[in-house]
């Protein structure tokens, strides 16, 4: 029975102290040095070194920049185009030198071709067409134009005056983005604030229960040399004193086990906490005289859930949510409605044409106004449309589910921590019961009324009337914390100001 209860012992420091490391895993912080902390100051330390807080900060800041770039749609945009181009060849109008008649004015009522006539007074007429007495000399070279480099570009103004409120929602969605940013931000503290919580009484009980293994140890060996002595004396026999040697042993086997696993327990709160695994980090609570007493008082049995439900970052997250799948049908909407723009350009070439061709840069002022209107896409964007209603719906019934979760959770934190109270009181009468029945084992044993078994009975119920007081001790701090995680009222932005 005894070794049964050191090995069960020894199993929770192994797995709690493990489970722990698990949790604390990825964290950073400062060099290490021996220091006494509170849990107060773990909490500040593993919010201020914590990544994933780090990264939901960041967040933040991404989310404020995305909702600034959102703004800026409403306003004009400027842009610069430009480039340059080699033509192999040139251009030209003719392709050979031109020979065009001339008109001469009647003196009636227009003009007429001069043409060259014969002595019939007739034109003449050369393959089929009359001759014309003058022309104008068109040569080619004065029509052929020298393109081999071009050089182009544009300024344009573009200011958006109806997309669809493609620009409104996304404005909108952009701002319930940070908030949501701030939301989740706000749930990992809660998150890393019970990490630590769970890690801090976790080195607390496991430096109680070493105290208690090493009293075990000394009420064992207090057995062994009183069973030696018996035996010296001839009252005892030799298989009492082995059968106490054995349980001395295992005793500190399972001593050793849970120093070990203390130590581990250690190292995982200084890496939650931020700090070198090598921190040895002496808590505040590990002096039983230190800890407060259990006098808080005994959690209600039925609380307001729209006063939970508004104080939940996690429900607010999924409130943000809904809100931004309304608002992200919009923008599918818009795609749906005309786009109406104006727009403004100055453009400039070289060559230019603007006042006769010339090999130098030319340009000039155009505005105007730019409307697209959908047609037909095959159903596509409506389809997109239905999609996006889809998403919001879905958002809406995870809300509702959360919400029904949270009640649930809400009722048995509510039960968990009535319960631990109830048996940490329990514990307490046992752990005066078995004081009790210890000291009479050993008073009855000197006297020669009890034996061995009797004593090590005695002593084992002590060992689990004690480790069972820790247990319920520590659930009942875990229960507590728990408990204002899941009603919203953890304060975790006292430790904002620390936060890096």
């Amino acid at each position: 029975m005894l070794h049964s209860t050191f090995r069960q012992l020894k199993c929770w420091a192994l797995a709690g102290a493990l489970a722990t490391v698990t949790t604390a895993a990825a964290q950073t912080g400062a060099p290490g040095a021996d220091m006494a902390v509170s849990l107060d100051s773990c909490r500040a330390m593993a919010v201020s070194n914590n990544k994933q807080m780090r990264i939901q900060s960041e967040k933040i800041k991404q989310a404020g920049y995305q909702k600034e770039e959102a703004f800026a749609a409403y306003l004009p945009s400027i842009d610069f185009a430009g480039g340059y181009m080699y033509n192999q060849k040139n251009i030209s109008i003719f392709d050979s030198d031109q020979h065009l008649p001339i008109m001469s004015f009647n003196g009636k009522d227009g003009y007429d071709f001069d043409l060259l006539t014969g002595p019939d007074g007739l034109p003449v007429m050369v393959d089929g067409k009359p001759v014309p007495k003058q022309v104008a000399y068109l040569p080619k070279d004065a029509m052929t134009y020298d393109i081999h480099n071009v050089f182009f570009g544009a300024v344009t103004l573009t200011q958006p005056v109806f997309m669809g409120g493609k620009i409104v929602a996304m404005n909108k969605i952009t701002k319930y983005a940070k908030e949501l940013a701030e939301s989740m931000h706000d749930n990992a503290a809660e998150d890393v604030i019970y990490a630590v919580d769970a890690a801090y009484w976790q080195v607390v009980s496991l430096k109680a229960k070493h105290e208690l293994a090493k009293s075990f140890v000394n009420l064992l060996d207090t057995l062994h040399s009183n069973v030696q002595a018996m035996v010296n004396e001839g009252v005892a026999t030799k298989s009492d004193l082995l059968t106490v040697d054995v349980k001395l042993n295992e005793a500190n086997v399972d001593l050793l086990k849970v120093e070990n696993g203390l130590t581990l327990s250690r190292m995982a709160l200084a890496e939650i906490c931020g700090l070198p695994v090598n921190t040895v980090l002496t808590l505040a609570d590990e002096n039983p005289a230190g800890r407060n007493e259990m006098d808080q008082p005994m959690p209600a049995t039925v609380y307001d859930m729209n006063e939970v439900y508004s104080r939940r970052a996690d429900l607010q997250a999924l409130e943000l949510g809904v809100k931004i799948t309304e608002q992200q049908s919009k923008v599918a909407m818009a795609s749906m409605l005309p786009n109406i723009a104006l727009v403004g350009a100055y453009s400039f070439s070289n060559p230019n044409m603007n006042d006769g061709y010339k090999n130098r840069f030319g340009g000039a002022f155009h505005v105007g106004a730019m409307i697209t209107i959908p047609i037909w896409h095959w159903g596509g964007n409506y389809n997109k449309y239905r999609a996006a209603k889809s998403e919001t719906t879905i958002m809406r019934l995870q809300l509702e589910d959360a919400k029904e979760k949270i009640q649930l959770q809400v009722s048995q934190a509510a039960f968990k921590a009535r319960e631990s109270l109830k048996t940490y009181i329990t514990t307490q009468s046992n752990l005066a019961n078995a004081d009790e029945n210890l000291r009479h084992a050993q008073i009855a044993f000197r006297e020669g009324m009890a034996t061995t078994d009797h004593v090590m009975a005695a002593q084992t119920a002590w060992l689990k009337a004690n480790s069972e007081n820790i247990d319920a001790e520590i659930d009942v701090n875990l229960c507590r914390v728990y408990l204002s995680k899941v009603l919203g009222t953890m304060d975790y932005e006292h430790y904002y100001d620390t936060e890096k």
